[in-house]
């Protein structure tokens, strides 16, 4: 918690952000991502993408933005919700407005939270963006002890769902990722995760 709250004011001071807005906007995301029904998209999930971006710094672009998308990529989650992505999408906007961030960088900020909805860039989406929907799926090609937690996470995020309703979403969802030509799309994840990553999810369907 405290090398988040940090970071945040690291940043927000780096982009001389209004001292009025910088602890209220903090609040918010701890509010956000504490909130008792997260199990997986919650703080420590903040901190694995973190801990991931600063290790390939060098190779992003644009660290502020990147930064932001993280922030606000998952501020609004809700299970009941297919939209998701697009509302935390457009609350980064508003609070970016606030704190008058530059609208071109806005927007790079707004479509990098939007691509994490499917995890399939557009075409012309640039690196900064590939970078962070394969931070965000990492978890896939993890150990499979890693894997089968957060899979069990993601069940206790959806436990509103009967069993045979969660099964028949969760394998829908696994079964579109084994179908997709590539699940990172930088070559480092690639060829870190890419061959763990569908041997994980072939077991979890065999679980369920």
């Amino acid at each position: 918690m405290e090398q988040l709250e940090q970071r945040w004011h690291d940043l927000m001071r780096q982009l001389n952000a209004p001292a009025r807005y910088v602890i209220l906007l903090w609040r918010e995301i701890i509010l956000a991502y504490s909130e008792k029904s997260r199990y997986y998209h919650n703080l420590s999930h903040l901190e694995n993408l973190f801990n991931q971006a600063d290790q390939f710094k060098n190779q992003i672009i644009d660290f502020e933005t990147l930064q932001l998308s993280i922030w606000y990529h998952d501020i609004i989650y809700q299970c009941l919700r297919k939209d998701n992505e697009e509302k935390s999408a457009l609350f980064a906007k508003y609070r970016m407005e606030a704190i008058g961030y530059p609208r071109k960088k806005l927007v790079k900020c707004y479509h990098q939270i939007i691509a994490t909805k499917n995890h399939q860039p557009h075409p012309e989406a640039d690196s900064d963006t590939l970078w962070l929907l394969d931070f965000d799926l990492s978890i896939l090609g993890k150990s499979w002890e890693e894997y089968l937690k957060y899979a069990q996470q993601i069940r206790k995020e959806y436990a509103v769902f009967p069993s045979f309703l969660y099964k028949k979403g969760r394998k829908k969802l696994l079964h579109q990722f084994l179908e997709k030509e590539k699940l990172f799309h930088t070559e480092t994840y690639y060829n870190l995760f890419e061959a763990n990553a569908r041997n994980n999810i072939r077991k979890e369907l065999k679980l369920l």
